[in-house]
């Protein structure tokens, strides 16, 4: 059996993984995980992980979940391009600066933002205070401040002048925040100038086909009370 992706592309991670798996022509069975149908809290799907979560690799009998992780194997294994993750011991250091804050900033509240802002109320039919929202559109635009001064400051690229693993991660969390309506990139030029590089890097076609899902979150359908029931506690810890 060779390579299989268990993805969803609602997920941020899963869009990365997908783009950079398309975009260096590395052969892959898509496993397609519907999170809103719940497909993720499965038996069957527990078996590949038990932590119930994508995106996942498997390479024949070997599993592997965590994006970054599964990013790094993809890189090492296919012998992508050297801009993604440079051999250069400083040059990969930064990408892992990058990944490193991630976790615990923009991708928190970019994911904050969606579930706040569409997912709770329309998927889960769960109000969001407007003190709640306020706060949570708050810490991401101080998230995005950090990423524009610190990271992109006046580069083309996240960690210089090529595109990383870093600007893929980062541009698939925002377009989380963005298909729940935000205007990220509204008075951030140079933000948005990074933006269209990534896409142009990535290829127009690829990105859109990546980022479709994600851009008609606002028209998921509410999921029935059986299915709130048991996602509703793990997507309160997972936002919390």
């Amino acid at each position: 059996m060779g390579l299989e992706l268990y993805l969803d592309l609602l997920s941020q991670p899963c869009r990365a993984i997908y783009i950079f798996a398309k975009k260096n022509s590395i052969p892959f069975e898509l496993r397609t995980v519907d999170l809103r149908k719940g497909q993720h809290l499965s038996d069957a799907f527990a078996q590949v992980n038990p932590l119930q979560k994508v995106p996942v690799l498997k390479d024949g009998d070997f599993i592997l979940t965590e994006s970054v992780a599964i990013l790094l194997y993809l890189a090492r294994k296919y012998e992508v391009p050297d801009h993604w993750y440079p051999r250069d011991l400083q040059a990969s250091a930064r990408v892992d600066e990058y990944l490193a804050w991630q976790h615990t900033a923009l991708r928190r509240n970019c994911l904050r933002a969606l579930w706040h802002k569409v997912m709770l109320p329309v998927f889960l039919a769960e109000p969001v205070s407007p003190e709640m929202l306020a706060a949570t559109l708050a810490e991401l635009d101080m998230a995005l401040q950090v990423l524009e001064g610190k990271f992109l400051q006046d580069k083309a690229f996240l960690t210089g002048p090529h595109i990383s693993l870093a600007d893929l991660v980062a541009i698939t969390e925002l377009m989380h925040p963005v298909g729940a309506g935000c205007q990220v990139f509204k008075g951030r030029p140079k933000l948005a100038a990074w933006r269209q590089r990534v896409e142009a890097a990535v290829g127009e076609v690829l990105f859109q086909e990546a980022h479709e899902v994600i851009l008609k979150a606002k028209d998921s359908q509410p999921a029935d009370p059986t299915l709130k029931q048991k996602m509703l506690p793990k997507v309160l810890a997972m936002i919390q």
